[in-house]
């Protein structure tokens, strides 16, 4: 796709701030028709710009209230053991993210649990089960401020 335009920019941060708006309301921002707006949203999503639309959940709500990021040093860095790694890692419930980093951790794992009874539960019966982790460092989450989208 060519170059994001204004109208393409505030389409994208209008959808970021409510997904599920629709394209009547999207065309009355933008004050432009309906049948512009729809094909525009549309070829963003065909570009890939737009990879798909989120409901976010209260963690609270759902017995996640618990945030943590967890930094592993892996003891091997081939392909497979990466791409292995990654795959295991995020079919777990409580891995919410995961990035493979550079510095002195060669991952980064979001985490969401309930509870640090949970936490301790994942370190012991799940993450303890990988066998090219040599090291990790938990960070606990105090607090958060979303901010939601990507600013363009």
């Amino acid at each position: 796709m060519d170059k994001l335009d204004k109208t393409d920019r505030k389409i994208l941060q209008l959808l970021q701030q409510d997904c599920r708006i629709t394209t009547k309301e999207l065309s009355e921002k933008l004050h432009l028709s309906n049948t512009p707006v729809y094909e525009r949203v549309k070829k963003l999503e065909r570009s890939g710009i737009i990879k798909g639309y989120v409901a976010r959940l209260d963690p609270d709500k759902i017995d996640r209230s618990m945030m943590v990021f967890i930094s592993i040093l892996l003891t091997k860095h081939t392909r497979d053991v990466v791409e292995k790694f990654e795959a295991e890692i995020l079919a777990l419930p409580e891995v919410m993210e995961f990035y493979y980093t550079s510095g002195n951790y060669d991952a980064l794992l979001k985490l969401m649990v309930k509870d640090m009874k949970a936490f301790q539960f994942f370190i012991q019966e799940k993450l303890s089960k990988f066998e090219h982790i040599s090291r990790f460092n938990s960070t606990f989450v105090i607090s958060s401020a979303d901010k939601l989208g990507y600013d363009l």
